[in-house]
């Protein structure tokens, strides 16, 4: 038996740039609960604290969600900092404008989290336009060269810190995603996309021979029972200094 499933970049449903509205509503739901349940907020809060945990109270906070669906993490964010003092500015962004549109109306109009239309690949804002610059359950829908130039991207537009959370290529992770698609929702989305996930995400080494590709070192690891992982990498001030000059 191989020791994990075989890597594709087979693409996934929710990958299309038009899609039937109720079904996407549903997906982005379940993707909410995986994320609530299964590792997937808890790591990038985790990472946070980590990356900024001596920021003091009151302090302004300003972060970048990249690809965030229907923003589900991005809002626990908000709460997140808010709960710790500070003054936070999330901007959620997506590269398909029906998702952004979907985001934006799930939300309660908080004043603190803002919507864009981006790719990833090429952001529309400036060097060092915000303290930390994450994205949850992005790199696996691409493919490794793209992955790079996401990773770029982050590094040029982060002051302090870039959060990565994302599946691990595995077999119980695999299974997984099969039984939650087929046993905790009729979703057409979620049962044909949760297996595949796990087949186009990367490994742990994986992912840091992609950091390295795009200057990020070094990177340091959570993870959430061996088929969830976060990636951080915190910005020296000569970094700073880089991303800004490029």
């Amino acid at each position: 038996m191989l020791r994990r499933p075989t890597w594709t970049d087979k693409p996934e449903l929710m990958d299309a740039p038009l899609l039937d509205e109720a079904a996407l509503r549903g997906n982005l739901a379940d993707l909410a609960r995986a994320n609530r349940w299964l590792g997937g907020t808890s790591l990038t809060l985790q990472c946070l604290e980590e990356a900024i945990g001596g920021l003091p109270a009151s302090s302004d906070l300003s972060i970048l969600d990249i690809a965030s669906g229907g923003a589900d993490i991005p809002r626990s964010v908000a709460d997140w900092a808010e709960k710790r003092g500070l003054q936070p500015r999330v901007v959620a962004t997506d590269l398909n404008p029906q998702m952004v549109r979907l985001a934006r109306e799930a939300g309660d109009g908080s004043p603190q989290l803002g919507f864009a239309a981006a790719d990833a690949r090429l952001l529309p804002f400036a060097a060092g336009s915000f303290d930390v610059v994450m994205c949850s359950l992005a790199l696996h829908h691409l493919r490794p060269t793209d992955s790079v130039l996401m990773l770029c991207e982050m590094r040029r537009v982060a002051r302090r810190a870039i959060i990565v959370n994302d599946l691990v290529r595995c077999w119980h992770g695999f299974i997984g995603g099969w039984l939650f698609g087929n046993l905790m929702t009729r979703n057409p989305f979620t049962r044909h996309d949760g297996p595949l996930s796990f087949r186009r995400a990367y490994t742990v080494d994986e992912m840091e021979g992609l950091a390295r590709q795009a200057g990020l070192q070094p990177v340091r690891f959570r993870g959430f029972l061996g088929f969830r992982v976060c990636m951080l990498h915190a910005l020296s001030e000569s970094d700073s200094h880089v991303a800004r000059a490029a």
